[in-house]
């Protein structure tokens, strides 16, 4: 297990409990702030690793502990694009090669000619299949691969770029799949999971169900509910389908992480379960020596990944210039953070990076959802992440 770095400080206090090291107090305050502001307890975890050690570990909420295991949607797609990393440093996938070189399948209906680069940067245009997708095959990589396989893009291949919501693990995993004879899943578990003892999970084991605690809704004023069905997309366009709200009943999120079958099977865009120390010591393991091991990603891989691959507004959220290769790109979001930071925020409003310039991991983990609900990093991640950023400074 990796230590907390320096004298630690110790807190009981209803909200916050958990440690801190020596000069990173006021992250401990940040993340006080933050639980005593929200209207519904968020049920939070914060832990940072810097130079991969442990230097905060946080959680608070009446039904979150230290070890309590949640949904943790799309923060898993950094755990499957750390794998594609892994085999593209490896020599094993190459960006520049066409995805139906390797899955001749995926060629048809005019996307014979995307590359491998191509679809990490989201720009394949199969967010989705018409009529959407049922939850037997969100759950399921293999099955909602082969339904893109064979299905038209919803925009020209490598015209534009448009988040993947919950398909992007589904298609980079069938490419890895089709090259090692593995899941995506079965590689995460070998080469990252297991070797570091992460509490991330791509398929949670039977056994830590009683660990697992459900996501919990959220509950909007009446204010908030205005603005939530104003702001809601029409079931035929292009954010519809990539969110799977094109089905009936469209796809509930909080539903869809407390269903069994998804956690079982660990769709690698949606279905990861894991706590914030599982998460941010994948991040540490990423970019720093653990434990004795080398970082897992080498400079020039990270730089290839983290840069932002097309500037533009994407199609399906309407951000502006967000992702790299597979993980978001960080310092578009936050400017105190390295041009390498990398990573991948979550539905609830969690969030989750790397940051090599200055040895930061990462991991702030929500079970509750916040507002705006359902498109990433939740506000106050702003503030704990500037915090953390300050006190690695300090040291």
């Amino acid at each position: 297990m990796i230590k907390l770095l320096g004298e630690h400080v110790e807190h009981d206090a209803d909200q916050v409990r958990g440690t801190v090291a020596a000069g990173f107090e006021g992250v401990r305050e940040a993340f006080a702030e933050v639980l005593g502001e929200q209207r519904h307890a968020p049920e939070a975890q914060l832990v940072v690793h810097v130079d991969g050690h442990r230097v905060v570990d946080l959680w608070g909420g009446p039904g979150t502990a230290a070890d309590t295991l949640t949904g943790l949607y799309s923060i898993t797609k950094g755990a499957a694009h750390l794998v594609v990393a892994l085999l593209v440093q490896d020599g094993v996938l190459d960006l520049d090669r066409t995805v139906a070189s390797y899955w001749p399948e995926f060629g048809a209906e005019g996307k014979d000619r995307l590359t491998l680069r191509e679809l990490l940067a989201h720009r394949s245009g199969a967010v989705g299949v018409d009529g959407g997708f049922t939850l037997a095959e969100l759950a399921d990589d293999r099955l909602s691969a082969a339904r893109l396989a064979g299905h038209r893009p919803f925009w020209e291949p490598g015209t534009a770029y448009g988040y993947h919501a919950f398909v992007i693990g589904a298609l980079t995993g069938e490419v890895v799949r089709r090259v090692t004879g593995r899941s995506l899943q079965e590689v995460y578990e070998e080469r990252i999971r297991a070797p570091y003892g992460l509490d991330f999970h791509l398929g949670l084991p039977e056994a830590l169900e009683e660990r697992y605690a459900q996501v919990l809704p959220l509950e909007p004023t009446e204010e908030e509910q205005r603005l939530l069905l104003a702001d809601a997309a029409a079931p035929d366009s292009v954010p519809a389908v990539a969110f799977n709200q094109n089905t009936t009943p469209p796809t509930d999120l909080v539903a869809f992480a407390n269903t069994r079958a998804v956690r079982a099977l660990g769709p690698a865009s949606s279905g990861g379960v894991g706590t914030a120390r599982g998460v941010a010591g994948m991040y540490a393991a990423a970019i720093s020596e653990v434990d004795g091991r080398a970082p897992l990603l080498a400079p020039h891989t990270i730089t290839e990944f983290a840069r932002v691959s097309h500037r533009g507004t994407d199609v399906v959220t309407g951000n502006d210039d967000v992702f790299g290769l597979g993980f978001e790109s960080m310092s578009t979001r936050y400017a105190f953070l390295g041009p390498e930071a990398f990573g991948h925020s979550g539905a609830t409003g969690s969030l989750a990076f790397a940051d090599p310039a200055s040895g930061v991991a990462y991991a702030y983990t929500r079970r509750r959802f916040g507002f705006p609900s359902g498109f990433g990093a939740g506000l106050e991640n702003h503030r704990l992440a500037e915090a953390v950023a300050r006190a690695a400074k300090g040291r």
